[in-house]
């Protein structure tokens, strides 16, 4: 679990720090972007919609993990958006509330 844990700290950090970059280098202009490469049906668009149902999949289960509650559809519309800058510190906040137990990581403490 320790090693899982660094690798979401090392993730956090990394996207951050790109993203930093990308913001100074290009601006906020990442959905026409996004849209422009799927739409021109190259393999970046095409890499862009799987990660797109991806990231609508983990939004989901972050909904479905709090019982579709409001937290959680919060919680699942911001996903889409935010990727692993939301999922990330999630699942890093939530390991550590679950002790490790891998489990009640996943399907949330009301389901064990």
């Amino acid at each position: 679990m320790n090693l899982f844990r660094a690798l979401l700290v090392v993730m956090i950090l990394t996207l951050l720090g790109y993203t930093g970059l990308v913001l100074m280098e290009r601006g906020a202009d990442l959905f026409s972007v996004f849209f422009g490469d799927v739409a021109a049906v190259t393999w970046a668009g095409q890499f862009d919609l799987d990660f797109s149902c991806f990231l609508l999949l983990s939004g989901l289960w972050l909904a479905w993990r709090h019982h579709f509650s409001t937290s959680g559809l919060v919680l699942g519309l911001l996903a889409p958006v935010l990727g692993i800058l939301l999922v990330a510190p999630y699942l890093l906040i939530v390991s550590l509330q679950a002790k490790g137990d891998v489990k009640e990581l996943l399907i949330g403490k009301a389901r064990c």
